[in-house]
């Protein structure tokens, strides 16, 4: 007669445990801004002046500029109405079948590399043409 019992009590904590597992809440706070790589991004847009002075390392961006050069390599030299910063955009990241030049306004979609020492810079996920 016990075992019937200890079994049928057994089943009952284990189903209530189980829907409450299923039941239970996801997270609904805040967030660290995030990117998916297909151009869909938390990120907050800032100014380079902004992200310079406030960025913190990996901290996803969103920067609406122009690229002003080519510095070597995978560099170029990225600029808005408040400064300049040094970008890395793998050939991949550029659109197909579009020819960015220094006066064509864009968005870069990245992540910041913040350096004690040294130039900090942005590694780019993306680029957009802006729309105007």
């Amino acid at each position: 007669m016990k075992r019937p019992i200890q079994l049928a009590c057994a089943a009952i904590l284990l189903s209530c445990s189980v829907s409450a597992l299923a039941q239970a809440p996801g997270y609904n706070g805040p967030s660290t801004p995030t990117f998916d790589g297909r151009g869909r991004s938390s990120a907050p847009v800032l100014t380079v002046k902004q992200l310079l002075a406030t960025g913190v390392d990996d901290q996803y961006v969103i920067l609406k500029g122009k690229l002003i050069r080519h510095s070597g390599g995978k560099h170029y030299d990225f600029a808005d109405q408040s400064g300049e910063i040094r970008v890395e955009i793998d050939p991949e990241h550029f659109p197909p079948a579009v020819t960015i030049d220094a006066n064509t306004e864009i968005e870069l979609l990245g992540e910041f590399d913040k350096e004690r020492f040294g130039k900090s810079e942005v590694e780019v996920k993306q680029i957009r043409v802006a729309t105007k």
